[in-house]
């Protein structure tokens, strides 16, 4: 996809979804780049209509990542956004017209050489799947294995399938079950999780099990609000199975009665500050010297409170020790020159 490689060896890759309106290309870009920063890989947008279509070209312009068009039920929409230059399709087969309009759409893709994903929602699913209105991993895996027919007859190859659902436990047993059966890369997530705290947990849960068994190939963090917490949740839930390393990893303790430094607050603003680094470091912040340097001596730096003062180490190295107020800035020095390649 674009300059994407997905599925194989690849690594696994993550994206997000633009929240703005896609018709304000300026707005919509603005939010692109920030989560391009953010280490975003593939960006999708809605395109609900032909103006935001028309917008596409210009929200592309200068792109490094590939840009994927999400289409429901006019066909229209996604020969637009071919036209457009997007590089992937996000539709479902099924209700974007007739089998001639699904046609139009995978010649045009064809000869682009543009995947589409199948994306199957436990909540939109076909009324003849759902058993007496109730959604079962097989019903939607049904509905996968019949879009994906659909596009193999029309010799269609460059396909990613998804298999969404809010419950965790549907989610797991189609991504399996769908697993056993085809090849396709598979694009993999909870959706409509939650908020940031719990759609975090809920993501955690199901995407991390899934990955841990082998399975996906791209995933989505889907969370109610700024999408760029979206592409942090993902890195940190890659990160926690050792299948990317980006960015920082931080190391806390749950604070105890030993600790005689404001270490919550601490903590927090180590994670602000670092929140922007791309490079894969990890950081311990620590609540007391009994067990600090020792517990994290396998992070690169980091610091371990005292009774208004604290210890900075390195490696399980103890560096110096500063007073309370200084722990944060002193902690940064050390990890710009870590950085910068000084003071190794």
């Amino acid at each position: 996809m674009g300059n994407v490689t997905i599925g194989g060896d690849a690594p696994v890759t993550v994206q997000s979804m633009t929240n703005t309106d896609t018709r304000n290309a300026l707005e919509t870009r603005n939010q692109i780049n920030k989560l391009v920063q953010a280490g975003c890989e593939i960006i999708r947008v809605a395109v609900p209509d032909l103006e935001a279509a028309r917008a596409l070209p210009q929200i592309k312009k200068g792109l490094d990542i590939p840009l994927v068009a999400d289409i429901h039920f006019d066909y229209r929409l996604a020969l637009a956004s071919l036209e457009a230059g997007v590089e992937g399709l996000r539709i479902n087969p099924g209700n974007i017209g007739g089998a001639d309009k699904v046609a139009a759409v995978v010649k045009e893709a064809k000869r682009r050489n543009t995947p589409i994903r199948i994306g199957v929602n436990a909540g939109s699913l076909e009324k003849d799947l759902a058993t007496g209105g109730a959604v079962t991993p097989e019903a939607m895996v049904q509905s996968a294995v019949r879009h994906i027919a659909m596009l193999e007859k029309m010799d269609f190859y460059d396909i990613k399938v998804s298999l969404k659902a809010s419950d965790v436990p549907l989610m797991l047993e189609a991504y399996r079950l769908l697993a056993g059966r085809v090849d396709y890369p598979l694009h993999i997530g909870v959706t409509e999780a939650g908020t940031l705290f719990r759609g975090s947990i809920k993501s955690a849960v199901g995407i991390g099990i899934l990955l841990w068994e082998g399975i996906g190939d791209t995933v989505r963090v889907s969370l109610t609000g700024d999408p760029v917490h979206e592409v942090r949740a993902a890195y940190e839930i890659l990160k926690s199975l050792g299948l990317r390393q980006r960015g920082v990893e931080i190391i806390s303790c749950p604070t105890c009665g030993r600790t005689q430094i404001d270490l919550i607050t601490i903590a927090g603003e180590v994670e602000e500050r670092l929140a922007a680094l791309d490079k894969p470091l990890k950081v311990a912040v620590m609540g007391c010297v009994v067990n600090g340097p020792g517990e994290a001596k396998h992070a690169d730096v980091g610091i371990a409170g005292g009774k208004g003062e604290g210890l900075i180490f390195r490696k399980g190295k103890v560096i110096r020790k500063v007073k309370e107020e200084f722990l944060v800035e002193e902690l940064i020095k050390e990890i710009d020159q870590i950085i910068g390649g000084r003071n190794l």
